[in-house]
């Protein structure tokens, strides 16, 4: 029977967790198994591994053969060269203990890797909230310099509106003099006299002339004469 290490999927959407896991190669991926060999948690930085090298070992001395991402982590975590050294020990190479010996300092190498690239990345986590930090403060400084200049026309609106009054106040004091001062000096202005004291001039009235007496007039003056003499015969 054929048989793969691989990964069986848990978890939740958007947060997946994997078993590792030694199954027959015809079952489900997520269905039966034979041996449940650890975990893998790639919702952590690092990704948390758990994995049980010796029954691993076994597996791979069977004919287990790993999925690609099953062998990345049985690497991860020394068992494909625990099964490297084992190969030295059955062709006579190696014995028991210098396996063992090999494989302790390689993992304490693993761990000072592991332990320098967690205090890598605290580093990193605190520089980043420094920054963060450092650019809330840039922020908060440029807004209140921007309120401070919004603020600032209104006050200097207001000493000038004080200083020109100020200002204005001997001048407009200074023109009332000058006002007052012409209007001393200046000579009174001579009354007009009144219209009824003023002579009134006759108008020289000419004389019509007289009616010159009409020939007809003459005529009946000239009748009448003539009728008083005739009366007195």
């Amino acid at each position: 029977m054929p048989v793969k290490i691989r990964l069986q999927r848990h978890g939740k959407k958007g947060k997946p967790f994997y078993w590792v896991v030694a199954a027959d190669s015809r079952a489900k991926r997520d269905g039966k198994f034979l041996e449940k060999l650890g975990t893998y948690n790639p919702n952590t930085n690092p990704a948390t591994i758990e994995l049980n090298v010796d029954n691993s070992v076994k597996w791979l001395q069977n004919g287990a053969q790993p999925t690609d991402t099953a062998r990345a982590i049985l690497s991860y975590k020394g068992a494909m060269l625990k099964h490297h050294l084992w190969g030295g020990v059955r062709k006579g190479a190696l014995t028991e203990e210098q396996v063992e010996e090999k494989f302790q300092a390689w993992l304490e190498e693993k761990e000072k890797a592991i332990a320098a690239k967690v205090s890598g990345l605290d580093k990193e986590k605190e520089k980043a909230k420094a920054e963060i930090l450092k650019a809330e403060k840039e922020i908060n400084e440029k807004r209140a310099a921007a309120a401070a200049v919004v603020e600032a026309p209104e006050g200097e609106v207001a000493e000038e509106a004080t200083a020109e009054s100020s200002e204005a106040a001997p001048v407009a004091e200074a023109a009332t003099e000058t006002v007052a001062e012409t209007a001393a000096e200046a000579p009174a202005v001579e009354e007009a006299p009144k219209a009824e004291d003023a002579p009134v001039e006759e108008a020289p009235v000419e004389e019509a002339p007289k009616a010159e007496e009409t020939p007809a007039a003459e005529a009946v003056v000239a009748e009448d004469t003539t009728k008083a003499s005739a009366e007195e015969e």
